[in-house]
Parts: structure tokens; C-alpha cells; sequence
């Protein structure tokens, strides 16, 4: 049974730019900090990686540290500022990915967010105002929420949050490669990025870094990146993210068709299941992600029956070792418990056609009939 495949924001297949770059990578021998021809090799290899990241968010490449995913990448921004890790000196969102809500100490500041799943800026100013000792040094807002795909403000929130001389570090894993991306528009001082969202290969990302941020290792070792992550370099790894990043952004085209597919399965959806509810559906949104629920049809057994139809979806976040738990993302929404747990994430990705949709719809309808929802009450 061949498999639809449905959960990008769990991770992407694997580009083939990014299989023939790494196949050809792994044939190299050299290790890019050795001073002789075979390493120099190497390194112009991870240099003009480098290169093709950084123009997937407009940073200059001597801003790009790679890491071993977005979770370091998280824990680095958040634990690199050793005069700002202090419970009462860190803001994150309420929303933001476990990555950064374990990163960040405990006790930090939860800024709240609205119903629409966007930060409460106007809670956030009282906060940045209330905070009269200056002890706010870091904010952390993700980008696009990896659950609803909501896309927060992080212009407006850099404002505020430079106004206040505090620096912005920015989650952007499940934004890059879905929707445009530019650094410098977003104001941010660090932007989080990981490959295998965007079709490069799992256990590689990188934390994009302003040259005035300043920021100290937290994993010392040889020196490598410029001293801020020790560590000898993926290069395999890095050499499939920079070709995954080039893939990526000559397709940024196309995210139009992409919500077009989007919006089409959610009308259909709202027909089969006129009670639907829809998370963050009025505001801006990735356009490869539907976030839903039907009451009383819970999460697991939507997921069980689409699996044995050989459709692979989700209930929310995939890093929780395979769990379906209640998302606190809808929670901090204000989503009702008994709504939240019937909770249904759907994100396409560049191999999506609309074939794909139908199948989805097919075996989904046959879950949602009326019948079924009567068993599953």
C-alpha cells in the first residue's frame, strides 16, 4: 500500500538536490579544519553552504553558525547570553515549540496569545512596561507556529522589544522554505533554522546570528564555527542543507498552488463536517498547514484509521516521542479541552498534488460519517 504523505510539518521527504549533494559529499575525504588540500576541500564545501542558507533569509553567510538541528539551535540562542539567564530576564510566547520552552528557565515570562493563536501585543507592551529594572534582556517568538501554521508579527514585536533594549530570538524552523523569510525585514537578532523542514536532511540546522549579538558557546570544543559551537562540522549534513535551502527558495514561487490545496481541503472538510472547527484560520497563515477539529471524533482514533489507509498525518507537534498529548498550543489559545483533543494537523509540502488531497478526503470522510462519530462519543 503506497504511502499519502501529509505530516511536512513533522518533517520533509528528502530533496534530490539534497541526496546527490550529500551522495557526493560522502565521497570526499578531509576534515574541514585540517590546513591541508583534502580539508581546505572540505571547507570550501561547508563555506559555500553557508552561502546558499544565508541567502534563504537574507543574512550575511559569516551570520551562519550550523548546529545539529533546530533544538540546538534554540538552546544555543537562549543559553548563550550567560548575563541574561535568569528566570525574570527571558519572554518567550506562550506557543513556542518545546525546543525553547525547555531552553528558556524555568519561571521565564510567557507572553499570552489570542484565540486567532497571534501574540497579545498589547500584553506584551504592559509587560516590556511593567518590567521598570530593565530585566527583560530576551525575548523568544517563533515565526509560524509548527501546529497551526500561524504566523506571528515579529516585526512589530522587534520593535517593541528593541525599544526596550532587549534582544529577539526568532524560531523560524517551520517558517523557512514554506513562506519568505528576509532577517532583516523581521528586525530579529537570531533566527533558528533547521534542514529537514525544508527537504534537506534530518540532524543539521543552523542559528543565524547579528553581528552585534553578543553570544558565547555553550558546547566548547575545538573551535570550530568560529568558536561559537565546537564540534568537527556535518559536512555531509550541511552540504544537503545548502542544497535543500537553493531547492527551496526557487519554489517559494509556488506556495500560492501550495494554499490553493490547502483551502481546498478544508472546504471540503467544513462540508463533510459542517461543526468543524478550524485553529487560526482568520489570520495569516503557512499556506501548507489545516489545523482542525471535529467534536467528539477524537485525535487517535482519526490518526489510527488514516494510518491503516496508509495516510500520515498528525494531531500537532511530532517531537514528543511519538505521543498524542494535548497540545498546549491550543491551550494557550483557549481551546476547550474536548475540542482540543480531537485535534487534527494536515501539512502538504512540495511533493503534494492534489491527488493527494482526494485520497485524504476519501479516507477521512469514511471516519467522519455520522455513525462514526456516534461510536466514538
Amino acid at each position: 500500500m503506497s504511502v499519502v504523505y501529509l505530516d511536512y510539518n513533522a518533517t520533509a521527504p528528502l530533496r534530490p538536490e539534497a541526496i546527490e549533494a550529500m551522495a557526493d559529499a560522502l565521497r570526499v575525504v578531509g576534515n574541514p579544519s585540517s590546513v591541508h588540500g583534502p580539508g581546505r576541500a572540505v571547507r570550501a564545501r561547508v563555506e559555500r553552504a553557508r552561502v546558499e542558507v544565508a541567502q534563504l533569509v537574507n543574512a550575511a553567510a559569516s551570520e551562519i553558525y550550523f548546529t545539529s538541528g533546530g533544538t540546538e539551535a534554540n538552546y544555543l540562542a537562549l543559553g548563550g547570553l550567560p548575563a541574561l539567564c535568569q528566570p525574570g530576564q527571558i519572554a518567550v510566547s506562550a506557543i513556542e515549540h518545546d525546543a525553547v520552552l525547555h531552553a528558556a528557565p524555568e519561571g521565564c515570562r510567557r507572553i499570552p496569545v489570542g484565540g486567532n493563536g497571534l501574540v497579545d501585543l498589547a500584553a506584551f507592551e504592559r509587560m516590556l512596561a511593567d518590567d521598570r529594572g530593565s530585566e527583560i534582556g530576551l525575548v523568544s517568538v517563533m515565526l509560524a507556529n509548527n501546529e497551526t501554521g500561524v504566523i506571528q508579527p515579529v516585526s512589530e514585536i522587534a520593535r517593541l522589544t528593541h525599544a526596550h533594549g532587549a534582544y529577539l530570538h526568532c524560531d523560524a524552523v517551520q517558517a523557512v522554505g514554506k513562506t519568505p523569510v528576509d532577517i532583516v525585514a523581521l528586525g530579529a537578532d537570531m533566527l533558528s533554522l533547521s534542514a529537514h523542514k525544508l527537504g534537506g536532511p534530518q540532524g543539521v540546522g543552523a542559528l543565524v546570528v547579528r553581528n552585534n549579538v553578543p553570544l558565547r558557546a555553550i558546547q566548547r570544543g575545538g573551535g570550530q564555527e568560529r568558536g561559537l559551537r565546537g564540534g568537527t562540522e556535518n559536512m555531509p549534513g550541511i552540504v544537503g542543507f545548502g542544497a535543500a535551502a537553493i531547492a527551496a527558495q526557487r519554489e517559494l514561487a509556488q506556495v500560492t498552488a501550495l494554499a490553493d490545496l490547502r483551502n481546498r481541503l478544508e472546504r471540503a472538510i467544513a462540508r463533510l463536517a459542517p461543526d468543524a472547527v478550524f485553529f487560526g484560520q482568520t489570520v495569516a497563515r503557512l499556506p501548507n498547514t489545516a489545523n482542525f477539529a471535529v467534536p467528539g471524533l477524537r485525535s487517535e482514533l482519526q490518526l489510527m484509521r488514516l494510518d491503516l489507509s496508509g495516510i500520515a498525518v498528525s494531531a500537532g507537534s511530532a517531537c514528543a516521542s511519538g505521543k498524542v498529548a494535548r497540545s498546549h498550543v491550543l491551550s494557550a489559545m483557549g481551546i476547550a479541552p474536548e475540542i482540543a483533543e480531537c485535534a487534527l494537523r494536515v501539512s502538504l509540502g512540495w511533493q503534494t498534488v492534489p491527488a493527494d488531497i482526494e485520497a485524504f478526503l476519501a479516507a477521512w470522510a469514511a471516519i467522519a460519517a455520522p455513525d462514526t462519530l456516534k461510536k466514538a462519543g
